[in-house]
This record gives structure tokens, C-alpha cells and sequence, in this order.
């Protein structure tokens, strides 16, 4: 239960949204644990986190809610929207001046983008290389300990 609810701390979510990614982790093939983090971690507004367009999730999730994100060139307002191995996502045009963008990427200049991302500091942009394995997640959560509570 403790680690539950550090994961849905740590990536800002509710129950039931958390509920239906571990349903849609229990369907994929693989370990259902590694599946969860995966869909966990290729969420929009944690991509955004990770490329280093903002300091916290939370800023990401709003960053992202008020459409300063673009996938694909296509404008994305959802946090929730689930980036694939391929996809380039960008700061909007308009966006690119915003105080909140330049000072998330002051502030994480010496932070080192995961491996299955891939960022252009120079056009504010970044690709997903893959979806992430778990050993590329760098989080301290037993996700096994998640997978055995939903399982009863």
C-alpha cells in the first residue's frame, strides 16, 4: 500500500486513473510491474519533466495542461496522453519565451536525460527513443509490492 501511494504521489495521480494503468499493465504481455512503470513513466507531463522543460512534475502538469507542449507538431493539453517510441515533443512556438520554461531549463542544466529520451536544448525539443525498461527508471519504488496488493 506504501508503495502505491508513493507512486501515485510521486507521479500526481488519483486512484482510479492509477487503478486503469495497472488494468492496462496486467493486460500487456511482460511483468505486469515493469509494464506500470513503463505506462507511468511515458505519460506526457513526465516526459516533459524528464527532457528538463520543467523542475517538477506538477510544473510539467500544467506546462502541459495549458498548451505549451506540442507532439508532433500537434498541440497536446492532456497530461495524461501517452507518448510512443517516435514521437518529437517540443515547446509550442509561443511558449518558448515563457519565464518558466527558461528558468526549468537553467535550473536543470546538469540533470542527464534518461536514455530513452533524446533532447535538443537549442529547439527546445525531444524525442522518445523507446519506451523505458525498468532498469532505466531510476525511481525507489518496488512495483512488485503494487502488483501483489491490486492481485488480492
Amino acid at each position: 500500500l506504501r508503495e502505491k501511494q508513493k507512486a501515485k504521489f510521486i507521479y500526481g495521480i488519483l486512484e482510479k486513473q492509477f487503478r486503469s494503468y495497472y488494468k492496462r499493465a496486467l493486460s500487456q504481455e511482460g511483468v505486469t510491474g515493469e509494464n506500470l512503470m513503463a505506462i507511468l513513466e511515458s505519460r506526457l507531463d513526465n516526459v516533459v519533466f524528464r527532457l528538463g522543460f520543467a523542475r517538477t512534475r506538477k510544473e510539467a502538469r500544467q506546462t502541459v495542461t495549458h498548451g505549451h507542449i506540442t507532439v508532433n507538431g500537434r498541440r497536446v493539453d492532456i497530461p495524461s496522453y501517452r507518448v510512443r517510441p517516435g514521437d518529437l515533443v517540443a515547446v509550442a512556438p509561443k511558449a518558448r519565451d515563457l519565464l518558466v520554461i527558461k528558468s526549468a531549463l537553467v535550473s536543470n542544466e546538469r540533470v542527464s536525460v534518461p536514455a530513452w529520451l533524446e533532447v535538443d536544448i537549442e529547439k527546445l525539443q525531444g524525442s522518445v527513443l523507446s519506451l523505458p525498461t525498468r532498469d532505466q527508471i531510476d525511481l525507489d519504488i518496488n512495483e512488485q509490492l503494487i502488483v501483489e496488493l491490486f492481485s488480492k
